[in-house]
């Protein structure tokens, strides 16, 4: 591949060639420069320091260059993404979590059972607006006995209206799941997000027509499942149809039980039905929740909008303006120490010279 972007690390590596992550392992990173070909090059020192930002290391997707072979091959630089999903990492302090990058398209895989769950999927939709990573979600287990698809769609109505599609599939089926074929052409990059038990890895093995992603049953109690997928890897699908070119590029990633904003979601694209709404409130920095003139109350009373898509959006706009003021706060503060060090830099270079 050649991108644009790319241009100043190859020119300061003319020896190096492109490859790609496919895996991302706490002792280093798997890499590919062809399908069905992967080997782990030595990883730069840095990133393997506890202080490395998440953001800054490479993830599952993301290019690499590598210079020599074999057991000496090594990579020299992180090219630049034209994507990128993140969310927030767990714990009180902020940080970002990285789970894959140059993505086309990312599949909120939701089952039709217990696992179901809009607000969910609007939480998903939340962390992927902004990420220039087109959002597509599919609903499994169509197949289900007391699966209703259709009551789901109106469920998720609101969603449709944002222009985002919805697709239900029997994930078992390769004739069902061919209903996701638009989005898998050649040279195209897809990752599938959702929940543990949701049917990730099974969409994943039907797509690529062998039992490669360990699958798992789920809780009869909850329909809930267990981590399968312990790690996020990248494979290549085969060919739509024969004598097509190389199909697209699948990551399954292990299902995710906290969704923490980054602060960088746009709130407004994920809930613009709501935003248009609030437009309409007497009062400009209305919070729609006791003040007199809410447009957003006055449309959830009329039935026009739903009460629990509101308690969401309310929910997620707070978190996404706290994660904001720590995201600000974290720039600050490496901002100043930036501007500490190299005031203390020229303190030493004043009493004992530049070396």
């Amino acid at each position: 591949p050649t991108d644009p972007a790319w241009a100043g690390a190859l020119a300061a590596h003319p020896g190096a060639r492109p490859a790609r992550v496919t895996e991302q392992h706490r002792s280093g990173y798997v890499v590919a420069e062809a399908p069905g070909e992967g080997y782990s090059p030595e990883s730069r020192p840095e990133w393997q320091r506890a202080k490395c930002p998440p953001e800054q290391r490479p993830a599952v997707g993301d290019w690499v260059l590598v210079e020599g072979e074999g057991a000496s091959a090594r990579i020299v630089a992180l090219l630049p993404r034209f994507s990128a999903i993140k969310r927030g990492a767990a714990g009180e302090h902020y940080r970002q979590q990285l789970v894959a990058a140059n993505i086309d398209t990312a599949f909120v895989v939701c089952g039709l059972d217990a696992d179901f769950n809009p607000r969910r999927i609007e939480r998903y939709l939340l962390l992927l607006s902004g990420s220039g990573v087109q959002p597509v979600v599919v609903l499994t287990k169509a197949d289900k006995d007391g699966a209703d698809a259709d009551a789901a769609m109106r469920s998720l109505s609101a969603t449709l209206a944002q222009g985002v599609a919805v697709v239900a599939v029997n994930a078992k089926d390769r004739a069902s799941v061919a209903a996701l074929e638009p989005w898998l052409g050649e040279g195209r990059s897809v990752v599938l997000v959702g929940s543990s038990g949701a049917g990730k890895s099974t969409l994943a093995n039907t797509l690529l027509g062998i039992e490669k992603m360990k699958t798992g049953d789920v809780r009869s109690s909850d329909d809930r499942g267990r981590h399968t997928t312990t790690h996020r890897a990248l494979v290549a699908l085969p060919p739509a149809s024969a004598g097509a070119g190389l199909g697209a590029c699948l990551i399954d990633t292990p299902g995710m039980r906290e969704l923490k904003p980054t602060g960088e979601e746009d709130v407004a694209e994920s809930f613009a039905d709501i935003e248009a709404l609030a437009a309409q409130c007497r009062f400009r920095d209305c919070r729609h929740t006791q003040e007199p003139g809410c447009a957003v109350r006055a449309a959830v009373e009329r039935g026009e909008l739903d009460a629990g898509r509101v308690a969401n959006f309310l929910k997620l706009r707070d978190e996404v303006a706290a994660a904001s003021d720590q995201l600000a706060a974290r720039l600050a503060q490496k901002a100043d120490a930036r501007v500490q060090g190299k005031a203390l830099h020229k303190r030493l270079d004043e009493k004992y010279g530049k070396h």
